[in-house]
């Protein structure tokens, strides 16, 4: 009898001490989600965190935001009351830049491309930065440098490309998407906010990977995606030389404007950026933007497996909109 007692004890505590050690860190999985691209909130996490940040009417980034400033959509439920509410914590960069080449931005490939060297050749600001160019025509993407795009070797590669071929702009978005993440998983590497510069018209002619890969890469990776539209002062683009990958209609205009969206990053159509060249004017928006981030943290609304969509809506400074990630997907322990 007594040596049952002592069993049925002896199974209580490990019991115990299993549950305990499942549950003991719960940041520890929130600390994977905000690393990874499509977060995944085990079941012993009970908040959602977002990163953010808000423009005025005017495209500026918004420096001070207060919780009473905005609502969360998750999926159905509205959400008002916030566990927290900070500025993200400022990190080093990690940022691709992806040149169109193909032939149908030839008009207006030499004029951002001649900016393109100027920025990369200024920017890195400090050693943990890092700053990669890939370019896409004909049948696959190519990395013309990672690391050391400011060498002189790299300035005379880029200085010399010329434009011509095939368009395999989701089969670029992709591998940048997966060139990211292959950075953040080299050990010691420090955490570096990520972010791809996509100068493009949208319209894509030959790739392997269709749109929703490219996006889904993309989320995967936890990257922003800053658009130019080289495209968007020529309109009678739309539909021509799409793949099959891209749904018919859809225009390459609003598929950088989807890209942006959806990551949490901004379009840039070619009108707006006449003030300044638009390398220049797209890398200082979103420095910019990063300082202005902040992370908010709230209960999570509802255990529905699978992906719960985010928006976040102004709620008396309705000139405000906010820029974030369009969800994350909720998968509990076991599955």
């Amino acid at each position: 009898m007594r040596r049952n007692i002592r069993l049925a004890l002896l199974v209580l505590i490990l019991v115990t001490c299993a549950a305990a050690a499942q549950s003991r860190d719960p940041d520890r999985d929130l600390e994977y989600a905000e690393r990874s691209g499509q977060p995944t909130y085990r079941s012993t996490v009970s908040e959602v965190r977002v990163t953010f940040f808000a423009t005025d009417e005017n495209n500026r980034p918004v420096e001070t935001i207060t919780k009473s400033d905005f609502a969360i959509v998750d999926n159905d439920v509205v959400i008002r009351n916030f566990r927290s509410l900070a500025h993200a914590q400022e990190a080093a960069l990690d940022v691709v830049v992806l040149l169109d080449l193909s032939e149908s931005v030839a008009p207006r490939f030499r004029a951002a491309m001649n900016d393109l060297v100027l920025v990369v050749a200024r920017e890195q600001s400090t050693p943990d930065d890092n700053i990669s160019v890939v370019s896409f025509a004909g049948i696959k993407p190519a990395l013309l440098c990672s690391s050391n795009c400011r060498s002189s070797e790299s300035q005379e590669r880029l200085a010399s490309l010329k434009s011509g071929g095939a368009t395999p702009l989701f089969d670029a978005v992709t591998f940048a998407a997966e060139l990211i993440s292959q950075h953040r998983s080299i050990p010691g590497r420090v955490e570096a906010r990520r972010a791809m510069i996509l100068l493009s018209d949208g319209n894509d002619t030959i790739s392997l990977h269709t749109a929703s890969d490219a996006l889904e890469a993309a989320k995967e990776a936890g990257t922003l995606i800053y658009s130019i539209d080289l495209g968007s002062m020529n309109h009678g683009s739309m539909d021509h030389g799409t793949s099959s990958g891209q749904a018919k209609g859809l225009s390459g205009s609003v598929f950088l404007r989807q890209l942006s969206e959806a990551t949490g990053g901004r379009y840039f159509s070619s009108s707006s950026l006449f003030s300044q060249p638009g390398g220049a004017a797209v890398f200082n928006a979103m420095l910019d933007d990063l300082r202005a981030s902040y992370v908010v943290t709230y209960d999570l609304p509802s255990h529905e497996v699978g992906f719960h969509s985010l928006r976040l809506l102004p709620t008396h400074k309705l000139n405000l909109t906010f820029h974030s990630r369009n969800g994350y997907n909720y998968e509990p322990s076991g599955y």
